[in-house]
């Protein structure tokens, strides 16, 4: 669509919301928070000034898609709710034992479809997760190196069991946890060969809680 078009559909919605008085370009231009006269030369040159019609669109809660290709907004849900996009620190290793670990905080977006959005607790939960990788041995059968684990940031009650992704001072581990009498944790590892470790509880920072895993097939 030109310029030209988009104005006319911008003249539509402001024209309900005038119950329809007679909308001109400049009642269009000063909606757009623009200067009539600078309006005047981008419809003249076509320029289309995209960031204050998608503010436009988003304030009166309008699919630009509809304003600029005519798409039917009904027709986009089904598309933009099967993917989901979280975090992924592919630089930080959660060790599952003794390995080595890196907790640089370079990271990327990994893209996760309607099945995986759905098994980690829907569109809302997925917000508040973030993904990493393990290495080490100290947490099989259940989790292996190389997996990728997903943390939830806002589950961090020790309280309700399950695996965590912790900071201590030697690094950053996936663990369970159990709280002691004295106010300290016991450190669990799921594979018997590794012992139970106990620290104070200043010196745990718990990550999140481990939400999903994705297994390591190589």
């Amino acid at each position: 669509m030109d310029l030209s078009e988009i104005i006319e559909k911008l003249k539509d919605i402001l024209s309900e919301e005038k119950e329809g008085q007679k909308v001109l370009d400049r009642d269009v231009a000063l909606a757009l928070h623009i200067h009539p006269q600078s309006f005047a030369c981008m419809k003249s040159r076509q320029k289309i000034p995209y960031e204050e019609i998608l503010a436009f669109c988003a304030k009166r809660k309008i699919s630009a898609n509809w304003l600029f290709y005519n798409q039917a907004p009904e027709s986009l849900i089904d598309t933009t709710n099967q993917y989901c996009y979280i975090r992924y620190f592919s630089q930080v290793h959660a060790s599952a034992g003794g390995g080595a670990f890196n907790d640089t905080e370079a990271c990327e977006r990994i893209k996760l479809d309607a099945f995986w959005v759905k098994r980690l607790g829907g569109e809302k939960e997925i917000k508040q997760i973030e993904a990493i990788t393990v290495t080490g041995d100290s947490m099989e059968p259940t989790l292996e190196d190389g997996d990728l684990i997903f943390i939830h940031r806002q589950k961090r009650q020790i309280s309700k069991g399950g695996i965590f992704v912790i900071q201590t001072p030697h690094g950053i581990f996936v663990k369970r946890l159990q709280e002691r009498l004295d106010g300290g944790f016991d450190i669990l590892s799921d594979n018997p060969l590794y012992p139970t470790q106990t620290l104070e509880r200043d010196r745990i920072e718990v990550i999140g809680r481990v939400v999903g895993a994705l297994k390591n097939l190589e």
